[in-house]
């Protein structure tokens, strides 16, 4: 939760919540639940309460229980911050969204800016950015140095450290303003703005800055088309930003399905290799090098996924 949603307003259903919490994190998920419900009897417009409330249903087994504590959420919070409805879409309740909330994005990424690297690179073995660098170096007949590189969800600015020595103009984007700071504190981009990678692609709506169409000859995605589903919308953002012969270089979670895309339970999407393969030929853009790999542990499982080096057609 967020801070400013920690509490309910109400002393005894505060004591109440945390006693619930007290009892989950003791194993005993369904005795927390009942607690959690006596305290949204006395704070029922609580948003974060009844997510909390679907959290515990949920690990007690109780689905029936969780789908409703999240309709209740969706009821109380339309902005849908904390991903109630990607939630009801892993449980059943409700059809698969194209894409996640903007705000519950931003808001999950926000608070995880301080703690991410920590997290995300030393305990969960995060190495796409690597990866995807060296496979833009190794792959044949496509530029070695490039005018501007656009990396796309820079989040922390762990990609920029390893291709600024081939670019001379590194710009990143994202839509966390948490994680923007954090990119600055490397010192590597020549510019940072917030753009929402989930509008439609007019790039005045989605980038802060005058950013025109066709100046970038190198666009990058690391980890980022997971938290999109559907990518239409974000290929005609990039084949706007792109020059042409310009390089499209990211990385997907392997759906590992012959088609499609799917929502796992972590609420990220897993794409498959043929879904991409379409929308990247309805955007102009040709499949000039691919690698399978694990990109990083979750739950003491290993994510697999698909790095592809790609360029607009002249």
């Amino acid at each position: 939760m967020l801070p400013s949603q920690l509490s309910s307003g109400d002393v005894i259903a505060d004591r109440r919540a945390d006693y619930a919490k007290m009892l989950a994190e003791s194993g005993e998920p369904a005795s927390a639940a009942e607690l959690m419900e006596q305290a949204l009897e006395l704070s029922p417009r609580w948003a974060a309460g009844w997510f909390t409330l679907a959290t515990y249903h949920e690990k007690a087994g109780n689905v029936p229980g969780a789908l409703a504590a999240l309709n209740e959420v969706l009821a109380l919070d339309a902005g849908d911050v904390f991903g109630a409805r990607l939630k009801l879409a892993v449980l059943g309740g409700a059809d698969m969204p194209d894409r996640p909330p903007s705000l519950y994005v931003e808001r999950l990424f926000d608070d995880y800016a301080d703690r991410f690297e920590t997290s995300l690179v030393e305990k969960l073995g995060y190495s796409v950015p690597g990866k995807l660098a060296a496979l833009i170096a190794e792959t044949a007949d496509i530029p070695k140095h490039f005018r501007l590189a656009i990396d796309l969800g820079c989040g922390t600015g762990l990609l920029g450290p390893e291709i600024r020595a081939h670019v001379d103009r590194l710009e990143g984007y994202d839509l966390s303003k948490g994680m923007l700071a954090k990119a600055a504190e490397k010192k590597v981009y020549d510019h940072l703005g917030q753009a929402d990678l989930s509008l439609e692609p007019d790039l005045s709506g989605v980038f802060d800055a005058g950013l025109g169409p066709g100046r970038a000859d190198l666009i990058t995605a690391a980890d980022v088309l997971m938290y999109l589903g559907a990518l239409q919308g974000v290929m005609a953002i990039v084949r706007r930003l792109a020059a042409d012969g310009a390089v499209f270089a990211f990385s997907v979670e392997d759906a590992q399905q012959p088609a499609g895309y799917v929502l796992r339970d972590s609420l990220r999407f897993a794409h498959s290799e043929a879904y991409v393969r379409a929308i990247l030929a309805d955007h102009g853009f040709d499949v000039q090098g691919l690698s399978r790999s694990v990109i990083r542990m979750d739950g003491g499982k290993p994510v697999h996924g698909i790095l592809f080096i790609t360029r607009k057609s002249a």
